[in-house]
């Protein structure tokens, strides 16, 4: 294919050249977690083919042990991130990953022969980037492997370590305002009263239950393709092989790996990750709504709900001196709406990408499934800490409106009828009285049963009986 130059402190070699003229498009590369999991399931593969005993009987210029030490130093050297600058390639490239395949088997072979006090620019290869970095492997069953691993590594670690502070934070505030009476809101309008405390329950309910969804997308990527090779066959790999690298690779990363149930599935089709993220945007979704609750419950202050006082972050505008605004609501719903976004990518390329015994849309697969979990878990990170952690109550504003909401009528209803008691709530709303003081006007009950039946804190719970 003709001479290419390769810079001169690199430690990639011509292969990742060619795929950085060949894709000059976004300028985005591999996010670095990507990186670091192609390393650890080299590693990994290194460790197999160690074992197996393949390194050291290689046909073609078997390795010893000071050279498969090298090998699998130099691979773990890239897991930790030390080469990340050394992965040019931009996520839209060849479909398979191929490129970013060879560029970190050309990183590991060229830091393994420096290890070992080699010449890293010679043209023969002491430690080869195909016949011993990639030895046992296709691009094919590595690189989605990888991509499980990236996912699977970030939802354990970033993911749902943020979901769970932000389920104890809600939790804790629900606990603090159980006593705090409000009204509440369907359709935007009066509703029966419920507690503060009742609503972020809720709020932190749904929370808990993204957490278990951001958990069954752990469980989604669990089966890792690596042993099929090309198609899946397995072909110039060990029986063994596949096995033995998940094995490893959950040693490594403490999540419970296996092999592939059948590689050619797992070659073929990328549905564990259209579940994952699937998983995701259920979770984008959620977060969505309990940002723009709280940014609704914050309104105001003196002309909107104003029942939760934000914490007060920036200026919120350049010509109104002293306006505020829900910025961490504003920012963590824009964030989910990308989220959501991704998610048709991801369908996309998962039902259309994969023909025969490939998918061919697995970098741009990658990349944005791990986007997403660096969004929710940065945006969750930041809500916390810079909004929720902040939130005040604010009792005066909640308890304020409940006496004044004609949905208090409801609790006459077993008590008078729904009939009149309809009537009562619009004499109430045209005469702008409540519909304590028109019940009491028109002797509608005696006044004992009407102050227990308008108690707004009796409201809030189911009752045992009629009242009486």
């Amino acid at each position: 294919m003709g001479e290419v130059r390769v810079p001169k402190n690199a430690y990639y070699g011509a292969q990742t050249v060619r795929a950085v003229e060949n894709f000059p498009i976004s300028g985005w590369r591999l996010p670095p977690a990507l990186i670091h999991a192609m390393g650890w399931v080299k590693y990994s593969c290194g460790v197999a083919n160690r074992d197996l005993g393949w390194l050291g009987k290689a046909t073609k210029n078997p390795l010893d042990a000071a050279r498969i030490q090298a090998l699998l130093d130099a691979a773990r050297e890239v897991a930790d991130g030390k080469f990340d600058d050394q992965f040019p390639i931009d996520v839209f490239q060849t479909g398979s990953g191929t490129s970013s395949n060879m560029n970190c088997n050309e990183v590991i072979a060229n830091r393994a022969i420096e290890l070992i006090g080699g010449d890293r620019f010679s043209e023969k290869k002491q430690i080869h980037p195909n016949d011993h970095v990639n030895m046992c492997q296709s691009t094919n069953d590595t690189f989605p492997t990888a991509i499980h691993v990236a996912v699977g590594c970030e939802i354990k670690g970033r993911l749902l370590p943020a979901l769970q502070r932000f389920h104890s934070v809600l939790a804790e505030k629900a606990r603090q305002w159980e006593k705090i009476i409000k009204i509440g809101r369907t359709h935007l309008m009066d509703a029966t009263p419920l507690t503060l405390g009742q609503e972020f329950g809720g709020f932190a309910r749904q929370i808990e239950l993204s957490i278990g969804r951001a958990e069954r997308g752990l469980q989604a990527v669990l089966e890792l393709p690596v042993g099929g090779t090309a198609v899946g066959s397995g072909i110039n790999s060990h029986p063994e092989f596949g096995r033995r690298v998940a094995a490893e690779l959950a040693r490594q990363t403490g999540i419970a790996f296996v092999e592939a149930a059948d590689h050619f599935e797992a070659n073929a089709n990328r549905d564990g990750l259209v579940e994952c993220h699937g998983q995701l945007k259920a979770v984008a979704t959620t977060l969505f709504n309990v940002a723009n609750n709280i940014r609704w419950l914050g309104s105001g202050p003196r002309c909107g709900f104003f029942e939760v006082i934000l914490p007060s972050r920036q200026p919120g505008s350049s010509i109104m001196p002293g306006k505020v605004n829900p910025v961490l609501c504003e920012s963590m719903m824009q964030l989910t709406a990308r989220v959501i976004g991704n998610d048709s990518v991801i369908s996309l390329s998962g039902a259309s990408g994969g023909q025969f015994q490939l998918n061919i849309m697995m970098p741009v697969m990658g990349q944005t499934t791990l986007e997403s979990i660096h969004l929710l878990s940065n945006g969750i990170d930041a809500f916390i800490e810079f909004c929720a952690d902040g939130l005040e109550a604010n009792v005066a504003q909640c308890e304020a409106a409940v006496e004044q909401s004609l949905s208090m009528v409801t609790s006459l209803n077993p008590l008078i009828g729904y009939d009149l008691a309809s009537k009562l709530a619009k004499e109430a709303f045209a005469s702008g009285k409540t519909i304590r003081q028109l019940c009491e006007e028109k002797q509608v009950l005696p006044h004992d049963v009407l102050e227990r039946a308008l108690d707004p804190f009796s409201m809030t719970v189911p009752q045992p009986e009629l009242p009486s």
